[in-house]
This record gives structure tokens, sequence and C-alpha cells, in this order.
């Protein structure tokens, strides 16, 4: 397993990064999520990221029991606040009220002194920004947080806060956890270049375009019993990337991933890592085989030729558009 710096910061983490939106607390048990949390320990995964949102708050739960007993100092754990955690008018958002209750809930949950990284979940457009930037520059003052980050925050949103940080002496935030794979670059026209500029670099979720990209939706057949297009929420989610154009042309990518000898899972986790300002690919799993899958994505190199036959295949269904900076799936 492959480590890239996170930012300008000197902290480092794991390129294959173990996320547990939709799975910790809600579709499987914590047998089977302790089962993918020591599948991921033993692929050289470090770094673990959660919410205090996903499954309202008991993923931050299973998360700390199937760590228990792991040296902390080995391991970076990551989190966020912002949306609702309860049904008060203080229960949501990033007031200096919420975002101080919020961390030591989940510090609780999550059986931990400290986070590696805490991250404003979305932009909070009813709290002024230097309440926010000063609660979360406390918290690292406290030790409660070692550094910040923002998750699907605007190119000028972040440029903004980085400005007003190094003009109150605050800390910088270090990450932005935006959605990114071959079917979503809207990240590409402004958010990678201002974070790039800013010393920030990205930690993508949904690499495989939830799940599309593993080629095994096919166009004009049943989705598969049991996977998240079958669900509510997720046929929701998911639906912008279930036309027969796009699950048609994702068909075209499998023999470039059989001649560069990697399953279309790894090919597309291994297509983000190819972005320099990408400092880890967001993985989740309901079992430890696909963890084991995933981590073969850590290190591979895409030459540029393979680049661009994986452009032609996929032509138009790119979504690029910038005006698109914040991702639909509420959440995530």
């Amino acid at each position: 397993m492959e480590h890239r710096h996170l930012g300008r910061s000197g902290l480092k983490i794991s390129e294959i990064t173990y996320g547990n939106w939709l799975t910790h607390g809600a579709q499987i048990d914590q047998d089977a999520a302790s089962a993918c949390v020591h599948a991921a320990l033993d692929a050289g995964i470090t770094t673990f990221d959660t919410a205090d949102v996903y499954a309202w708050g008991k993923a931050e739960s299973a998360l700390g029991v199937a760590l228990k007993g792991q040296r902390r100092e080995g391991l970076e754990i990551f989190t966020k606040v912002y949306w609702p955690t309860g049904h008060g008018q203080n229960d949501r958002g990033l007031s200096r009220k919420h975002i101080m209750e919020s961390c030591h809930a989940s510090l609780k949950r999550l059986g931990t002194e400290y986070v590696d990284l805490y991250q404003a979940h979305r932009f909070d457009y009813e709290t002024p920004l230097d309440e926010v930037l000063q609660a979360f520059d406390d918290l690292i003052r406290q030790g409660k947080v070692l550094y910040a980050g923002v998750s699907e925050w605007k190119a000028s949103q972040i440029q903004e806060a980085v400005t007003m940080q190094r003009e109150l002496g605050y800390d910088r935030f270090v990450s932005s956890q935006p959605e990114y794979s071959m079917l979503w670059r809207v990240i590409e026209a402004e958010v990678v270049p201002t974070s790039k500029e800013l010393g920030l670099s990205q930690i993508v979720w949904s690499p495989m375009g939830q799940g599309v990209l593993t080629g095994k939706y096919l166009p004009g057949q049943q989705h598969p019993s049991g996977s998240r297009a079958t669900t509510s929420d997720g046929a929701d989610m998911m639906n912008d990337y279930l036309s027969d154009d796009i699950l048609t042309r994702v068909q075209g990518l499998k023999p470039i991933a059989d001649e560069a000898g990697l399953t279309m899972a790894q090919l597309a986790i291994a297509w983000v890592l190819q972005n320099d300002n990408v400092a880890a690919a967001l993985v989740g799993a309901s079992r430890p085989e696909q963890v084991k899958d995933n981590a073969g994505a850590s290190g591979v190199r895409l030459e540029p030729a393979v680049l661009d036959r994986i452009d032609k295949v996929l032509g138009d269904v790119v979504e690029r558009d910038p005006a698109k900076t914040e991702s639909p799936n509420p959440r995530a």
C-alpha cells in the first residue's frame, strides 16, 4: 500500500482509504463491518473515513468497535460535521455550538481522544465563516483535531476560507473531499487548480461511480439482486449513471482493464489516483474480498495511451460542468 501527503501537511495517508458511508450501521452488521476493517488493515490501509451523520452515528460507533485494540498512532481516522444529528435547531450546520458538540460526540463514538482530520461536510451559508474557522482552529489547539478539511465545497468557498485562515493566523485546511470518477470530473475545472494553489489535496469519494464502473450493471438487463441500484435510496442517487448509453460505454472499458491486468474496479480507482492532486480514493465494502480487490489498485500507473482510450470509450457521457461543483448525492 502506497501513502501520499495530505495537502501541504506532513501527514501521510494510505492512497486507498476505507470509508463507511452506506455500509456500517446500515447495510451490514458489526461482525461484517469488523471483518471489512480488518481486511483493510491486512491490505495496508491505515486511513479510515466516516461522518457523524452516517447511519445517525452508528457508522462511527461501528468503526470505533472495529478499530479497538489497534495501535492508534498507526491509524489516520477522519470524520465530518454539518448534517443534522438530532431534531433541535442547533443539531446541524457549522455553528460553533454544533461543531464543538458534534466533535465531542464523534470522539466518544469512535473511542479515540482525537481525530486526524475533521471535515466541514458542506458549506454553511447561515453561519459566519470566521465563526466556523475559529471553532475548527480551537479544536486543533485543544488537541482534539490534528488537521482540518472540507467536503463538497466550491473553489470560491475554499479560496475565501483559506484566505481568512491566513489573515487570522489559523491552521489552514489541508484537504477537500469531493465526488470524482471517470464519469464525474467536475472538480477538474476549478476545485483542483484552486486546491493546488492553496495547498489542499483531494480525498475523493465514489471513484467507482456508485459501483457502475465495476461493470456489474448491464444495459437492458435487470440490476443484480441486492445491489445498491435495487434499493430506493440507491436508485435515486445512481439514476444519472444507469442509462443504457452510460452502461454500454462502461462495458467498453472491460478490454482496457483486462489488458492492464486489472479488474474494472481497480481500473476505476487507479484512474482517479493518476491525478496528482488526489491524495486518496475512498472505497467502501460490504465484504472483505471487495476490500482486497480495491486495495490492488494501489501503486498502479496508467500510461497516457490507456487514459486516452478511456476518454474515447466514455466520450460525451462524462460530466464536466464546473457549475455542478456539489454532488447531488445527499450526505455523502
